[in-house]
């Protein structure tokens, strides 16, 4: 073949080739969530999640929905954890034609849900365990973690028995932490406790605790509820710690041990029940260390489950043969949940139920110099 046959051909092929890149299709997948503020070390644990599921998913070629080859890229936002900017959001990326969001946190996610079924509609990836998320029975959401009433009763359980029967409260003040804080009240009432004041504050505002927990420790608790973020949350810990607490705190799940761990030292938490960290379960090893050398960081539960989320909804669309219709890919979910290859799911998943809540195996334990006790959940899911 001469020179310019040869430069003629090669342009040609060039010329194919980008057209078949430009066939493929990118599809968006929104996000809304705290990356300013307090809870933006939360925020960015779920991003990442979502975007080293969505780099794999790229990487290894997409997927293909109806012959078509389809990438991924993450449009996130930010809220501030705020749910009146989280409505913005939303209405900006749906204009823009995406038609999955991921929202983590309960305030934002029922904002959401009143959205999510008019036009345009658009598939709600719900990552709080706000058990009113399930109870709306929205059709288009997609709930990750396990619901936290699922985290109460064993909670409860194993701190009066260590500790004793008076409980003070020092949670997050947003409408999660409130819920969970009543939850946890109720449960502590009906085990024979009684329960202090409650000296709540914004863990996403605040930056000095010790005013909160004077108030919380003269009242002399066994125990004290505590949570939001993890950072702020460990600052709670210090300073109940520093001002000669040695009780056990009951830590709402959002608050994830193996981050505190890396603010206070390992044996401030002493004493303390909450979710485990992702290197306890079995299994995890792999994406652990590739999670590492991505972001240079320990992954949690947030990073894990969004992980997980977001290959599930991916195969979701294979499955539903679209892209572009929220409820065909909502209604894949189960049979996308139990397809999953083995080396996608950091957690034992079992299903995804008809209300749309991803059915995992996270488990919560009980943490005694620097060891982990497993406790046993209630069934609900």
């Amino acid at each position: 073949m001469n020179q310019r046959l040869r430069s003629r051909t090669l342009a040609l092929l060039g010329f194919s080739l980008l057209g078949a890149a430009l066939a493929d299709k990118v599809v968006s997948i929104g996000y809304s969530g705290p990356l300013s503020g307090g809870a933006a070390f939360y925020g960015k644990d779920v991003q990442s999640g979502l975007d080293m599921a969505i780099g794999e998913i790229n990487k290894a070629g997409g997927i293909t929905v109806k012959g078509e080859k389809v990438t991924f890229k993450l449009a996130a936002l930010d809220d501030k954890y705020l749910p009146n900017e989280t409505g913005t959001n939303v209405k900006r990326l749906t204009s823009q034609g995406i038609n999955v969001i991921v929202v983590p946190h309960a305030g934002g996610i029922q904002v959401a849900q009143a959205l999510n079924t008019r036009d345009p509609n658009f598939l709600l990836v719900a990552y709080s365990s706000e058990p009113k998320i399930l109870e709306a029975n929205n059709p288009l959401t997609f709930m990750l973690p396990p619901r936290y009433d699922v985290y109460v009763t064993p909670f409860v359980k194993k701190e009066m028995a260590a500790f004793g029967k008076k409980l003070g409260m020092v949670g997050t003040t947003s409408a999660y932490g409130k819920a969970w804080g009543d939850v946890v009240s109720a449960e502590w009432k009906k085990q024979g406790g009684t329960i202090g004041t409650n000296n709540g504050v914004d863990y996403g505002t605040t930056v000095d605790y010790s005013s909160a927990v004077t108030k919380a420790l003269s009242e002399k608790p066994d125990v004290l509820f505590i949570g939001g973020p993890s950072q702020p949350t460990a600052l709670v810990i210090k300073a109940a710690r520093e001002q000669g607490f040695k009780g056990g705190f009951i830590v709402m799940d959002q608050a994830k041990f193996e981050q505190m761990g890396s603010i206070v030292p390992t044996s401030y938490l002493n004493g303390s029940v909450g979710v485990m960290p992702v290197a306890e379960f079995p299994g995890t090893q792999v994406f652990s260390a590739q999670y590492q050398r991505l972001y240079k960081k320990i992954p949690t539960s947030e990073a894990a489950l969004n992980y997980m989320g977001m290959n599930v909804v991916a195969k979701a669309m294979e499955l539903a043969g679209t892209t572009d219709d929220p409820a065909a890919i909502r209604a894949k979910l189960g049979q996308a949940a139990t397809s999953l290859p083995r080396n996608k799911t950091v957690y034992s998943l079992k299903s995804v139920t008809a209300q749309g809540h991803m059915d995992a195996d996270v488990l919560a334990g009980f943490i005694q110099d620097g060891k982990y006790t497993k406790l046993r959940l209630s069934s609900l899911k």
